[in-house]
């Protein structure tokens, strides 16, 4: 029977909150009460996690812990908002932490701050930040830390067979953390070949699927493939000169966009499923113009189970 892959942030923070609190606040004589619901109105993320602390030097107050999968330019604001709807509705100090998991796809400054001025009124707000690429690996095992065992592949000196093995070894010791293996396979596909880590994980494609980390990567590819197919299209329309030329150059760039998007998700898919051998049928598959074969494609990949299997269906 398959290990089911739905780990949020919660869920991860809840296995060792004491560590993650000493962690992510280095606040002495930190104690954790308990972690709380932030069950805000218009806010409904796996990825928030507040918990009530308590420290002799600070009394009681929130660590609000905020789990990103890349950074983006609207995290400083959404940092701004978690801080005022907690302190709201809890009345308690607030401590916000941004954990970014993997490093942006592109080069961009990771604020830790929040800023603007809007007629000669200022509105600050600071948050802790941690990026998981600089934290070392060997740092886990040190101290502790359950809920960081999952992304060891993408710590700092973890992406080695090695590093990795060991984690699997820490998890496996204790059976309230298997339900993290899969977790821990998905990132490993990040830093090792698929064959490698299907060896050391025997992890189970459909399981992966299960994972939120999984979703939101699919969804990220989706967001760009769209807004570059859009840009694309307005490009191409203004070229033209004509309002007739922008409105078609506007649906072509969404089609495209649609088509980038499903084409991520089959390389993905490939990659995970088949690894190297599968990343082969993906010059192919490009040349496919058919958006309904290509979502069959990608509908495919979740049952086949070879690849001339796969090439049926085109």
């Amino acid at each position: 029977m398959t290990k089911k892959a739905d780990i949020g942030g919660k869920r991860l923070i809840s296995l060792s909150t004491q560590a993650w609190l000493e962690w992510v606040t280095s606040i002495p004589n930190i104690q954790s009460r308990e972690i709380i619901a932030s069950e805000f109105q218009w806010i409904s993320r796996e990825s928030d996690v507040i918990i009530r602390a308590y420290s002799p030097e600070d009394g009681e107050f929130l660590v609000l812990n905020e789990l990103q999968l890349r950074y983006n330019t609207r995290v400083p604001r959404r940092m701004l908002a978690y801080m005022g709807l907690a302190t709201e509705k809890y009345g308690l100090p607030v401590y916000p932490v941004l954990i970014n998991i993997l490093p942006p796809k592109s080069p961009i400054q990771i604020l830790d701050t929040y800023s603007s001025q809007f007629k000669g009124l200022r509105t600050l707000q600071e948050y802790h930040v941690i990026n998981l690429w600089e934290i070392e690996a060997e740092l886990v095992f040190q101290e502790s830390i359950t809920a960081l065992l999952p992304f060891v592949p993408i710590l700092k000196g973890g992406g080695q067979p090695d590093v990795v093995q060991e984690a699997l070894q820490q998890l496996r010791r204790d059976e309230r953390l298997s339900e993290l293996e899969p977790l821990l396979s998905f990132f490993a596909t990040f830093v090792l070949d698929s064959s490698v880590v299907q060896e050391i994980m025997r992890w189970d494609m459909t399981v992966l699927r299960e994972s939120p980390w999984y979703n939101e990567i699919l969804k990220e590819g989706a967001d760009l493939g769209i807004q570059q197919g859009i840009e694309q299209g307005i490009e191409q329309g203004i070229e033209q000169g004509i309002e007739q030329g922008i409105e078609q150059g506007i649906q072509q760039g969404i089609e495209q966009g649609i088509q980038q998007e499903v084409l991520g998700s089959i390389e993905l898919g490939l990659e995970l499923k088949f690894g190297d051998e599968g990343l082969q049928l993906l010059p192919e598959i490009t040349e496919i113009r058919n958006l309904e074969t290509l979502k069959k494609i990608r509908a495919a990949l979740r049952n086949v189970q070879s690849i001339e299997e796969l090439r049926q269906i085109y």
